[in-house]
């Protein structure tokens, strides 16, 4: 993460260093695909069940050649090792280890997955220092849908039959609901369309409940309502398109 604050720091070095001329190839209203990492801390009632996990994640929007107005589709795949819940205590024996078919003990890991996907709206803001419209800050409000479970991967080897395919639903405490994401950082689109990145942090808050009728290790529905709070920061490779851009006497190839 400390290496993550300092090339933040650095973003806005590498835009101010560009010079915007007649011919420059970013002008126009554009389509900006991107493709993200993230790492991520959990808080609320996300994080009493994960740890810390990370993010691999894809959209793409429109940029307005007036104002650098975004609008845009964005999907995050979310995963990571750090479950603090463990739904199958009820199948611990007295070594705290479960049996599996073969008589030997299973070797089970859970996991963190999960995914967001949505909608956002948002803005680039050009600041004082780069001479370039289509760098700088870049602020967006995102509405979509949270999911997230338990995944429970076991040796096969040593087969636990309370753990096949449909039984595992009982235990992996799927849930979604609505959420928003907000996002702010820095953002460049170069004007000879070679450097495109963002970087910044992001804040989810989630409104999720559990969608699996029945819980094997309590015994009961869990109709509790939840609030997923998720903070990381996100880094992001774009690959523009423009429209409309003003014609060159030069011919590029």
């Amino acid at each position: 993460m400390r290496t993550y604050f300092w090339l933040f720091l650095l973003l806005p070095l590498l835009s101010s260093a560009q010079e915007y001329g007649e011919f420059d190839l970013n002008r126009g209203n554009g389509i900006l695909v991107d493709f993200t990492y993230g790492y991520h801390t959990p808080g609320g009632d996300f994080g009493k069940r994960f740890g810390n996990h990370f993010s691999v994640g894809t959209g793409a929007e429109f940029i307005t050649d007036k104002g650098n107005w975004l609008f845009g589709l964005g999907m995050s795949y979310y995963f990571g090792n750090e479950v603090a819940e463990n739904p199958l205590t009820g199948l611990l024996n007295d070594q705290g280890r479960i049996i599996g078919n073969n008589r030997g003990y299973a070797d089970i890991q859970l996991r963190m997955r999960g995914y967001y996907v949505g909608g956002h709206v948002g803005k680039l803001i050009p600041l004082g220092f780069s001479k370039n419209p289509r760098s700088g800050l870049r602020a967006t409000v995102s509405m979509g849908l949270l999911q997230h479970k338990i995944r429970i991967q076991e040796d096969p080897l040593s087969f636990v039959p309370h753990l096949d395919d449909e039984y595992k639903k009982g235990y992996d405490r799927l849930s979604n609901g609505l959420a928003f994401t907000e996002f702010i950082g820095y953002q460049v689109l170069s004007t000879n369309k070679l450097i495109n990145f963002f970087a910044g942090v992001e804040f989810t808050q989630g409104f999720t409940m559990s969608r699996r009728s029945f819980d094997f290790a309590t015994r009961q529905q869990d109709t509790a309502e939840r609030l997923d709070l998720n903070v990381g920061f996100r880094v992001g490779w774009i690959l523009p398109f423009y429209v409309g851009q003003r014609a060159s006497e030069e011919i590029y190839y």
